[in-house]
This record gives structure tokens, sequence and C-alpha cells, in this order.
């Protein structure tokens, strides 16, 4: 299948209104990756008045800053550019989009939807095993006998749940995190590694029980405020994090297993943290064998705030200098089978992935081997290198933080 999407598609519906940042390499005497504005149906590169996503995320007033920095350089159209990011039709004389971000950190919370957090209950017991799933979903449903949406996390009643669970040997790690006071908060990738829209995502070779996780991602900075979001993949490998929760970073963080896109849209009187907390979140996953899975899911019933959950990862207790990306957790748990039945849902190589929201636009990747897609070799130090190269980076104060 054809990796490739419109830029209608590839943006929000309300375009025209939104402040769009993204990053993309520009070939040539630049020769590097830029910090580039959506305008109209141009890209414009904006990297000579901000080098670095960290520099617009810790602005005092980064809307102020990029109305600054305008007109910027023209790049090409949004249209030129998508044609050009997928890997197997690149011309590398050409600009291509990169992932919006760069030098902030990449966490991700998890267990935060009841959905997602009785799948992960069911990977444990399990111990992988995709063969054992469906009768453990259906026994744990029944044990459980509420609603847990309704379940205040760290509440009295939710206590009082866990002492009736524990009481009835069902109790488990991702219930402590799913209704317990500490959210699951974890990194997911290094800064830098995050591939964009229309790049390949890598599962595990090893794994044969894994699924994407389509979330909405906040970008937090220096001092706890969220910025803006994009839309993200998770990718994850149920077969290795239900097995031991102590592989919960071989199961999270192989090479482009952390997809984030297709721009940041940054938070402004036409698109409020209250419109964010409305978001609904599309997904459809198209395999080459006619598979096709499509499910929708609302940020609106996760059981922790996004500002509470920015709270409990950036705090006194942890600073984070230069930002973060946080994804803030999937109600997805494919549970439609593929082939086996009563094996659920598994990737096969050239899986297209789709994450859509109407306010976010649209993620898209095929999902390919950790071991054979496009490996992780420019970081921090390259960045560092390039924008001093060009000249970038003299005069520029640091990041406020």
């Amino acid at each position: 299948m054809d990796l490739a999407i419109s830029p209608q598609d590839c943006l929000p519906r309300d375009a025209a209104s939104a402040t769009l940042i993204g990053r993309a390499w520009v070939p040539g005497e630049v020769g590097g990756p830029s910090v580039v504005l959506v305008d109209g149906d141009r890209l414009i590169d904006i990297t000579a008045g901000i080098p670095t996503l960290a520099h617009l995320l810790q602005a005092e007033a980064p809307l102020r800053l990029i109305e600054a920095v305008r007109p910027g350089r023209p790049i090409g159209t949004l249209a030129e550019v998508l044609e050009n990011t997928p890997p197997e039709r690149r011309d590398p004389g050409r600009p291509w989009l990169l992932a919006p971000a760069d030098l902030q950190a990449l966490k991700a919370c998890g267990v935060t939807f009841v959905k997602s957090m009785l799948e992960r209950v069911i990977e444990e017991r399990a111990k992988g095993d995709p063969a054992q799933a469906a009768a453990l979903r259906q026994s744990l449903t029944t044990a459980v006998g509420q609603d847990l949406s309704a379940v205040v996390p760290a509440s009295a009643e939710a206590e009082r749940l866990k002492a009736v669970l524990i009481e009835r040997g069902l109790w488990s790690q991702y219930l402590e995190v799913g209704i317990g006071p500490y959210a699951e908060v974890f990194t997911k990738s290094q800064p830098m590694s995050a591939v964009g829209t229309l790049a390949e995502v890598g599962i595990h070779p090893e794994s044969t029980w894994n699924n994407p996780e389509p979330e909405v991602v906040l970008a937090i900075s220096a001092k706890g405020a969220i910025i803006g979001a994009c839309l993200g993949n998770d990718v994850n490998l149920r077969d290795f994090e239900g097995r031991s929760a102590l592989l919960l970073g071989r199961a999270k963080d192989n090479n482009a297993s952390c997809a984030v896109g297709p721009f940041l849209r940054l938070l402004d009187d036409r698109f409020t943290l209250d419109d964010l907390r409305a978001t609904d979140v599309g997904m459809t996953i198209s395999g080459d064998d006619g598979f096709v899975l499509e499910e929708t899911s609302a940020l609106s019933e996760i059981s922790r705030d996004v500002e509470q959950l920015a709270r409990q990862t950036i705090s006194a207790n942890h600073q984070y200098p230069d930002g973060l990306l946080l994804f803030t957790g999937t109600m997805f748990a494919p549970v439609q089978d593929r082939d086996t039945p009563g094996h659920g849902f598994t990737h096969k190589p050239g899986d297209l992935v789709s994450v859509a929201a109407d306010r976010l636009g649209t993620l898209v990747n095929r999902v390919g081997r950790s071991d054979r897609v496009a490996p992780w070799t420019f970081g921090a130090s390259h960045l560092m290198h390039n924008l001093a190269a060009r000249g970038l980076l003299a005069g520029v104060a640091p990041a406020q933080s």
C-alpha cells in the first residue's frame, strides 16, 4: 500500500486558524533540520530566529516569538514536502518532514484509560501469551463487577476496591497505577529519536503480539506549562511487557517505536486546553492482507486529567530543562482477531497505521521491523554541531527555564 497523505488530510480541519509548528530536513546549503511553520499551503523555515523547538517551548510568549520571526524562508509547499517524505521515494536533494520534537524528553503515561488498564492486567496474567487473553478477559470483567471508569484514582472508593481485589487475589501492578495515587510515567524514547508522519515505525523482530497505541501527546515547557499538542503512536509489544514489567523498556523503546506528528499545534484562544480535552482520536489499521481495523477513543474518558499527568511528570521532584513531550495514554487495546480465533490482533509488516483527530491532523506510518527500518543516527550532538556550523547559535540565549 502507498504511504501517502494529502495536505488536506494531514492538517487539522481548522488549519487556517491554527498555529502549526514542525521540523523538516532541509538539504543543500542548510544541510540539516529546521524548525518550520505551516503558512497556508507553504512551509516556512523559521530556524534563524528559533533554532530548536526547545527554544520555542521555553519562550515566555511562544506565539509572539513566532510572529517576531516571520516571514521566514519558504522551503516549498506542504504538498511537495509530504510527497518527498516517505523514505522509499525520497529525493535527498529536496526537503522532507521530521518529527516535531528535538531536545525534549520523550515521556509517556500508561494505564490512564479503564479499557487499556484491564488489558494490561490481562497481558500480565497471560504472561505474554495471546492464546490465554480471551478467557482471562471474560473472567476478570466478571470478577471486577463494576464500572472502573467511575472510580476516581486515589479516592476512598479506589482504596476500598483495592482492598476487595487484594482479598480476592486479583490486585495487579497495573491497577495500582490505574486507580492508585501515582500515575505510571515512563521514558518512551530518547530525545531526537522520534519519527514523524510518513516514516516507518519499528516492531521488535522477536515480538509476536504487538499493537499501536494512538494517543494525544502534550508539549510541556520546563516550567510545567502545557504549550501545545500533537498526535502520537506509542508502539507497544504486548508479549514482552506481559512476560515481565521489567521488560517495559524493551517493549516500548526500540528503533522507530515512537512516532509523533504531523505538526505541533500551539494552544491559543482558538484552541484551548478545554478544546484539547474534548479531542476524539480515531485510528485505522490497513494490512496488505486486506485486514482493516477502525476505532475511535475520546480523551474525555481519561481517568486523570492532562494537567494532572503533567504535574506528576514534571515537578519539584523532577525537572526537564529542555521541556518534554508527554504521551497521555491510550484506551485502544485491540481484541479483534486477525488470524487465529482467540488470539486477537497483532501487527504484520506493511501495515499502515493512521492516527487522526479533527483539530490535530493525521499521523500516518507504515509498520516495519526495528532492525530493518532506517537507523537512528542524528542525535543531540549532531544537531548542535549542525546549528553551530550554520551560525544559528551565535547570540541565541539558552532556552529559559
